[in-house]
């Protein structure tokens, strides 16, 4: 129901912009976040926007560097990422929750993920 896409390669410095689309069900009444989880590390959470779209949060790690966004006539939900480093390395994942918040638990709905590597 959620698929992300747009993971690749980069180098560190560059930019990247991963989606995730909706299907099956409309999100559109849900917080939608972003999670990431590198090789041999825990699940952690990125960002999340709110419903309307008027609610933002992000991980201290990325603050000013990442941008979420939602196109809710489209049912997508977007994470621009800048300046990114190599420690950005990860899966990322996209979710679904019924309330705003950073953890993991709050989400009930989860992508498949979509690799993002920076080469430094």
């Amino acid at each position: 129901q959620l698929q992300a896409s747009g993971g690749g390669l980069v180098q560190a410095g560059g930019s990247l912009r991963v989606s995730c689309a909706a299907s099956g069900r409309t999100f559109s009444s849900y917080v939608m976040g972003w999670f990431r989880q590198a090789p041999g590390k825990e699940r952690e959470f990125v960002a999340a926007i709110s419903w309307s779209g008027g609610s933002t949060i992000y991980a201290d790690s990325v603050k000013g560097r990442f941008t979420v966004s939602r196109d809710s006539a489209k049912n997508t939900v977007f994470l621009q990422m800048n300046s990114l480093k190599p420690e950005d390395t990860a899966v990322y994942y996209c979710a679904a929750a019924a309330s705003f918040g950073r953890r993991r638990e709050l989400y009930a709905y989860w992508g498949q993920g979509t690799q993002v590597t920076v080469s430094s």
